[in-house]
């Protein structure tokens, strides 16, 4: 750039000199490989954050469909129920969203095992299409008790650390994000230990695996069924209670995650709990990668190219399906 600028005379006469402003150094290539790899790791860890949240969507979901061949279309639903609970304890008492896990998880483990008691047990040797079905009715029976109870309306939980955060260098972490995937670790974790280290666990894994040499060995097959699904619904009545600290929610939002459950469970493996751990984080940072580089208007439709792909090329699913 070219600037005049005046002299005062001197020696010589008074006069206008022209000077050229050196060229300003331009920013160093390891500048910008620097600012390209922080957001590279800002994306991966909101895909962790995001993962997080899918696999404990879909664990329970996938607990409930390889130990009793059930496809439990309420699982979604259930979810929102986690997040009304929160929602009503928030409202009404001031309790804190993650101190109402315990009370979500305790009121949906009773509607699961209820279900699966006094309604499923009736038809799940029948066949995993009549099971469709009642689960598709018990579904709509919770939508409806929902909107006669709460409306319609979208709710949402603000409480005061809801937009915290703190950085380690350049990358930004939401402590709710944090305190969301500590808590879905811990109950992975736990629901390990539960299925490998005590007695029950051990009774719902042999049921899975064999359910008439179970039967013979004293397994009472049907209490196992009640407290595997009641499981299922206590997982998703954590999920629900977490989620509410993120995002608004009505009592129609149960597609939503029905939908995220099968792709999770379609990607990891049919009825393989680990399959839904790998298949929820391997989903979650594939979306997050996808929406920063096309746009978040195509999240979900990557979401639906992957199911496909792994339908066509891996119908097992990544990590393998229980069934052959």
């Amino acid at each position: 750039m070219v600037f005049a600028s005046l002299v005062f005379p001197e020696n010589e006469g008074g006069c206008f000199r022209i000077f050229r402003e050196p060229d300003l150094p331009a920013n160093p290539p390891g500048e910008a490989q620097q600012g390209e790899r922080a957001l590279s790791l800002q994306i991966l860890l909101n895909g962790i954050f995001l993962g997080a949240i899918y696999v404990n969507i879909a664990v329970g979901f996938s607990l409930a469909w390889g130990v009793m061949d059930v496809i439990n279309v309420a699982h979604g639903t259930m979810i929102v129920v986690g997040a009304f609970v929160t929602f009503a304890c928030f409202k009404a008492f001031g309790l804190d969203p993650f101190l109402s896990l315990p009370i979500s998880m305790a009121i949906l483990f009773i509607i699961g095992y209820g279900a699966q008691k006094y309604l499923l047990n009736l038809v799940v040797k029948v066949g995993i299409f009549l099971s469709l079905i009642l689960t598709f009715g018990l579904d709509l029976v919770i939508i409806n008790a929902l909107l006669m109870i709460f409306t319609g309306d979208y709710r949402s939980l603000t409480p005061s650390y809801s937009g915290s955060s703190f950085q380690i260098g350049s990358l930004v972490i939401p402590y709710v994000r944090l305190a969301i995937l500590v808590i879905c670790i811990l109950l992975t974790a736990l629901l390990q230990l539960f299925l490998s280290k005590t007695r029950t666990g051990n009774a719902i894994r042999a049921t899975s695996q064999n359910r008439q040499a179970a039967q013979i060995v004293g397994v009472d097959v049907a209490k196992v069924y009640s407290i595997t699904l009641g499981i299922s619904a206590a997982l998703a009545g954590a999920c629900g209670s977490l989620i509410s600290t993120i995002q608004s929610f009505t009592p129609f939002e149960g597609g939503f995650f029905i939908m995220k459950a099968f792709i999770i469970c379609v990607l990891g493996g049919l009825g393989n709990v680990w399959g839904a751990i790998f298949g929820g984080l391997l989903l979650g940072v594939v979306e997050t990668t996808g929406a920063s580089i096309f746009g978040t208007g195509f999240q979900e439709a990557i979401s639906a190219i992957i199911m496909i792909l792994v339908l066509i090329f891996l119908p097992k699913g990544i990590v393998g399906s229980k069934y052959k």
